[in-house]
């Protein structure tokens, strides 16, 4: 029973599985915030999403498939990428909220409009500059608002992810 609740005996499958179990649970909740709060995502928020649905899609495949030793890496590798990619613009995104208000910012149109309308490298530009939309706090958890928490689960999921690895490869899990 205790190596069941002992996440330092888990085998790497099962670690792989608790780290996609994680990110489902964090895009599900984004959407409830989305559909049931009516809080609408602007394109930085989007962007973490992907990243976490990346990241979630990584963490299954290699549950189902829990390669030997160093052939994890071919998973974990992407994933921690996806984690890092993820952290960068959740920190723009919390540094957009931090600065002074802007009546004349905005974030633009809408990610789709720009997708159909703009060659990529305008898209992510424009993602990057965002302002207005993407700096307004509407949402706080423990005084903190969503992209402090969304940097913090990328540490936590990348660094979980590096370490699930590292114990398997030096033979401590399955």
């Amino acid at each position: 029973m205790s190596t069941v609740l002992n996440p330092m005996r888990w085998s790497w499958r099962s670690r792989c599985f608790a780290g996609f179990l994680v990110c489902v649970a964090l895009l599900a909740y984004a959407l409830y915030v989305q559909f049931e709060l009516n809080l609408q995502p602007c394109p930085l928020c989007i962007l973490q999403r992907i990243a976490f649905m990346i990241m979630a899609v990584l963490f299954l495949l290699g549950a189902l498939h829990a390669p030997r030793a160093r052939g994890r890496w071919g998973y974990i590798g992407p994933l921690v990428l996806a984690a890092l990619a993820g952290a960068g613009v959740a920190a723009r995104h919390l540094w957009l909220q931090l600065q002074p208000p802007n009546p004349f910012g905005s974030c633009g149109a809408p990610l789709n409009y720009m997708i159909d309308n703009l060659p990529l490298t305008e898209v992510v530009r424009k993602v990057f500059i965002g302002s207005g939309d993407c700096a307004v706090v509407d949402w706080r958890f423990l005084g903190m608002p969503m992209p402090f928490w969304t940097l913090l689960w990328y540490l936590l999921l990348g660094a979980w992810a590096l370490w699930a690895t590292r114990s398997a490869i030096r033979g401590r899990v399955r």
